[in-house]
């Protein structure tokens, strides 16, 4: 992995930024693993190229596509309970940072925070993300990191302070894990937030099919092309020649499973070429893209405790389409109770769901 010193940005003196970012035979690698399996398949980070990016932000406007909608409504009331919690001069950490828009809010209900730190691999809209947020806050010291966060990164040197570490995993993105993945994901995060760390999480919670399957078909197609986005970056990066019209977007939830699925399915008998190997496809074959786990308020919470959390908060819409929950590293840490916070969690007014 190569690694770039931290530098200060000439303009925004509190703005730094790392590149960490894989290089391009490791992403190759990946990629013909997942081809080469009998389910074929490919890692989700690959979706967050610029385009990809773009198209999520699209995505997270729809009206199908609740999760952000939901998740913006009742950010605000968790992050005016986390100013006791976090304490003063805490350090956010934003895993998966894209977007400032939702971290604004947190930033803006925190006690002084003295940094803030951005992990993305998409490295354009990691920097405008940070460099908006280095503009607005020019008390705060901004670090953008480029990096696969889904790996173990050593963040020691880039904290600036003895204030709480408070990691932010907004969006329901834990559900992109396996959950025995999304169990060492979420332990690496506590090891990575020391001993008196703690994490504001988005949780999608299960619900009715529709819903779950309105909101990965929109009608307008965005996450179709998003889905098959992967395929054009995967073309452009690593020399190899799909052709997007010969596949299809197929997404569906799975109720056994407790997750949506999303796959792109070959429309036809076909070989591709990706540099000098060649993958072949048989008619309604598919590539799984993506998993979404939902999670009930008690299976959060179990996943969360068998990573070394304990929970202290819990914020929810009052149709239980999305939580989000406030978690304290449970092992070497003394665990301060914050009373308050449950008992002051009170559930942000619905929005409803589908139009009139």
């Amino acid at each position: 992995m190569s690694i770039e010193t931290a530098r200060r940005n000439a303009f925004l003196p509190n703005l730094f930024f790392e590149d960490r970012h894989p290089a391009p035979e490791n992403i190759l690698q990946e990629v013909l693993e997942g081809l080469g399996r009998r389910q074929k398949s490919l890692p989700p980070k690959l979706f967050y190229d610029r385009e990809g990016s773009d198209l999520f932000l699209r995505i997270t406007g729809l009206w199908e596509y609740y999760p952000t909608r939901v998740e913006k409504s009742i950010l605000p009331k968790a992050a005016a309970d986390l100013r006791e919690a976090a304490g003063p001069r805490c350090e956010l950490v934003e895993y998966g940072c894209g977007n400032s828009g939702k971290v604004n809010v947190v930033l803006g209900g925190l006690d002084r925070p003295a940094a803030y730190v951005g992990i993305e691999m998409a490295r354009d809209h990691l920097l405008q993300c940070c460099r908006a947020l280095a503009a607005a806050h020019p008390e705060i010291s901004v670090t953008a990191i480029c990096a696969d966060f889904t790996a173990p990164l050593d963040l020691r040197r880039v904290f600036t302070g003895s204030g709480r570490k408070v990691a932010f995993f907004p969006g329901s993105s834990i559900g992109n894990f396996e959950p025995e993945d999304a169990k060492r994901f979420l332990d690496t995060v506590r090891t990575e937030m020391g001993k008196d760390g703690a994490l504001l999480i988005g949780v999608d919670t299960k619900k009715d099919a529709a819903v779950l399957n309105a909101a990965y078909n929109d009608r307008d197609g965005v996450t179709a092309r998003f889905n098959l986005n992967v395929l054009k970056r995967i073309n452009r990066e690593l020399k190899a020649d799909f052709i997007l019209s010969r596949f299809r977007h197929v997404a569906f939830y799975d109720e056994k499973l407790g997750r949506i699925e999303m796959h792109l399915e070959s429309l036809k008998n076909q070989t591709v070429r990706i540099g000098e190997a060649e993958i072949g496809f048989k008619e309604g074959e598919t590539i799984h893209t993506e998993n979404s786990y939902k999670y009930s308020v008690s299976d959060f919470h179990a996943l969360a405790a068998a990573s070394g959390w304990s929970h202290e908060g819990l914020w929810k819409d009052e149709k239980d389409l999305f939580s989000l929950h406030y978690l304290v590293n449970r092992k070497g840490s003394s665990l301060r109770q914050v009373s308050n916070l449950r008992r002051n969690s009170e559930r942000s007014r619905a929005l409803t769901l589908i139009k009139p």
